[in-house]
């Protein structure tokens, strides 16, 4: 296996490939459950494979994909599947970020658990997240499957790579699937760490100076 970080002249065969690998890694390690979460990657400027509605993203077959254009048009579906109610959401980072060829919006428990009790994501606990993602906003609530999900995202996302969705989970995009679930990974990490640290005491935040010299780095 290992499809995940394909390149951007990468058959679309190769891509299926990859978003089935994708799923599979999400689903075992409980980033995405029962038959939530969607993920995405483009095919070419024109055209993205996207997993469908309602199946679970750790039981799908090639075949279950579905190829749309950029207007939500289905232009290919071997099984009858219908696309993810979440393809807006989709089609609008790509709209939006020409650089991005990979999405996945999952539902890490921790991660979502942050929103629900209307915390902050702790971009200032672990160093790596400096490092790597900086700050990891959190878009206003919207109603799921709705063409909400796009808009809240329209003013994050061309400068953040992971966003999370008000009690709806999280959004990372990359270059590949690889990049996506790296930042998804992390996030999900942080909100864990910053959880149990919770349970033992006070969290002890990364003094701004430090975090200035991480950010220069």
């Amino acid at each position: 296996m290992f499809h995940l970080s394909f390149s951007p002249d990468s058959p679309e065969s190769i891509l299926r490939l990859s978003i089935l690998e994708c799923g599979q890694i999400c689903y075992t390690r409980h980033l995405i459950t029962s038959n939530d979460g969607n993920i995405s990657v483009r095919v070419d400027e024109g055209r993205i494979l996207i997993t469908p509605a309602g199946m679970c993203k750790g039981r799908m077959d090639a075949d279950d994909l579905l190829l749309v254009d950029l207007d939500g048009n289905v232009l290919k579906s071997a099984n009858d599947r219908r696309p993810s109610s979440e393809t807006p959401m989709h089609l609008e980072v790509y709209k939006l970020r020409p650089d991005v060829r990979a999405v996945i919006h999952a539902h890490p428990i921790f991660a979502t658990a942050l929103t629900v009790a209307g915390l902050d994501f702790p971009d200032d606990v672990l160093p790596e997240v400096a490092l790597t993602l900086g700050r990891v906003p959190v878009s206003a609530y919207a109603t799921p499957s709705s063409r909400e999900d796009a808009d809240v995202i329209r003013p994050l996302i061309e400068n953040h790579n992971a966003i999370l969705l008000r009690q709806h989970g999280s959004l990372t995009v990359g270059r590949n699937l690889d990049e996506a679930l790296i930042h998804l990974e992390r996030i999900e990490h942080v909100a864990e760490v910053f959880y149990h640290a919770r349970q033992l005491g006070d969290v002890k935040r990364i003094p701004l100076e430090e975090l200035r010299k991480l950010i220069k780095k």
